[in-house]
């Protein structure tokens, strides 16, 4: 099969024939989609080295998991690969927490002030990404749509505040607002990217 042909392949048809011994195929796969993995994962870790490693690491697993038979097959190959760089990249900061200074205590709250700690350290990044990434995507929006989803999110605003702002009936509003989260997610899985909406 020619090298234009093999790139029309899709994320699946590829796995499938890298699983059959076409090792050209993964390497398709990797140029896919390695600037929308490697561009997350340093918008998140800043420092290039980490990216770098973290990134390796990403494909590594997706490897190993691909071998083993373990991938399943649900034509979300690029979602998947990102959910692994997200996990890595959690699990970097958990390893850099400094362990926490607590005196007279006993053992058990230790244990339980480290386990709050990490739960509140992935929170804090997982809510940091969601919101540059909903910014970038409300920024997408048809303007009607994203000033709504503005005025909402941004400026408190019940919808009906946000009727009398916009000039719109409150069904008009609610729609638009409907229509918003619909693109939002759309938009989400167009750019590769993680919300929760």
């Amino acid at each position: 099969m020619t090298d234009l042909k093999i790139r029309q392949l899709s994320d699946n048809e590829l796995i499938q024939r890298y699983q059959d011994g076409e090792a050209s195929c993964f390497k398709v796969l990797l140029e896919r989609y390695q600037s929308k993995v490697y561009g997350y994962i340093f918008s998140v870790v800043k420092d290039k080295e980490t990216a770098d490693d973290i990134f390796q690491d990403t494909f590594y697993k997706v490897i190993v998991t691909i071998n083993s038979g373990l991938y399943k097959d649900e034509n979300k190959f690029v979602h998947w690969v990102m959910r692994i760089a997200h996990n890595l990249i959690v699990d970097h900061f958990r390893r850099n927490n400094k362990m926490p200074m607590i005196p007279n205590k006993p053992e058990g709250d230790v244990i339980d002030n480290l386990r709050l700690q990490d739960e509140n350290a992935e929170n804090a990044i997982i809510k940091k990404q969601t919101s540059q990434n909903i910014r970038k995507l409300v920024k997408m929006l048809p303007a009607e749509q994203r000033r709504v989803v503005i005025l909402r999110h941004y400026g408190k605003c019940d919808f009906k505040d946000i009727a009398a702002r916009t000039g719109v009936s409150i069904n008009t509003a609610l729609g638009r607002m409907r229509y918003a989260i619909i693109n939002l997610r759309r938009l989400a899985q167009e750019n590769n990217m993680y919300i929760e909406l």
